[in-house]
């Protein structure tokens, strides 16, 4: 590839990133009308417009979008080959990036931190945390976090915790106010905080376990978030009953924040896994991650 269209193709993205011409200009440390003259050429290089501008921001055209595809993913390996060649023969040592839900973050990574980055101080950890379920290859990520191992076949996963336990929750004040459900139709007549999944735009499940059966009760969502985090924070105000994985409000019962309710009633779910391309550069570091992971879970 000519060096310009490798210029190019990184002013491109970064405009793309910042929204603007001179976001990117921030991002590069160049002028805004280099940017703009770099811009062009590769606009002229391949004969199609890349953005479309308004007042407030660039976005994409067709053309740039699908560029955008190809184009990303394409960098971030050729940037990884290069730390790879940087960093070969110096062992445990390079760039991590990994995609993971707030709840696997809380639970699993959080409180072993401090001691991996003691353990392995050559190892750069980049943790993206998103409920929503990312395309690791597309985004550039080495390896992503998620409940259950169910993935495309050029996918390797790997369990990270035994099954996990699910929970019902509200806060004491709302349960004296309300009342507290004894059967899982009594949340008809509750008010309930659902969690909407990012990436389907759809309500998650509220799953009960009734003669040995997983049913499904769909109540009302009176509060809508499509963060955890968030639904953990409203249940703790008083504001209804959510659902989180256990492990995440175990402090919060204990300090009596939060109270579970229809315990007998509340089915497990799937490991956390960690997965990853088949086809990866980074199977020493993942390794070397992953086995400290379960040496101290």
């Amino acid at each position: 590839m000519e060096k310009r269209s490798t210029q190019g193709l990184t002013v491109f993205l970064a405009i793309a990133e910042a929204g603007s011409l001179r976001g990117a200009a921030r991002t590069l440390g160049l002028g805004p009308p280099a940017v703009s003259h770099q811009l062009k050429q590769l606009e002229r290089h391949l004969g199609v417009d890349l953005f479309t501008r308004t007042t407030r921001r660039v976005e994409p055209t067709e053309a740039g979008r699908a560029l955008l595809a190809r184009a990303a993913p394409a960098l971030a390996e050729l940037d990884e080959a290069l730390e790879a060649a940087r960093t070969e023969g110096k062992g445990r040592t390079g760039r991590l990036r990994i995609s993971l839900p707030w709840s696997a973050y809380q639970t699993i990574f959080a409180p072993l931190l401090p001691a991996f980055m003691a353990a392995y101080p050559d190892i750069r950890l980049d943790l993206s945390i998103d409920d929503a379920l990312v395309d690791i290859v597309g985004e550039g990520f080495h390896a992503g976090v998620r409940l259950g191992g169910l993935l495309s076949p050029d996918m390797v996963a790997i369990p990270l915790t035994p099954p996990l336990k699910g929970a019902y929750s509200a806060a004491p004040a709302y349960l004296a106010a309300h009342g507290r459900p004894e059967r899982p139709a009594d949340l008809y007549h509750h008010t309930c905080i659902r969690y909407r999944n990012i990436g389907s735009n759809r309500l998650a499940d509220w799953t009960f376990l009734e003669a040995g059966e997983v049913t499904t009760v769909h109540t009302e969502a009176h509060l809508t978030l499509d963060s955890f985090q968030a639904v953990v924070q409203a249940m703790e105000q008083g504001l209804g009953i959510g659902w989180s994985l256990r492990s995440v409000v175990e402090e919060a019962y204990a300090q009596g924040r939060l109270e579970p309710v229809l315990e007998d009633w509340t089915p497990g779910r799937p490991p956390f896994y960690l997965y990853y391309p088949r086809r990866t550069n980074r199977l020493t570091l993942l390794g070397v991650f992953v086995d400290f992971l379960r040496s101290r879970s």
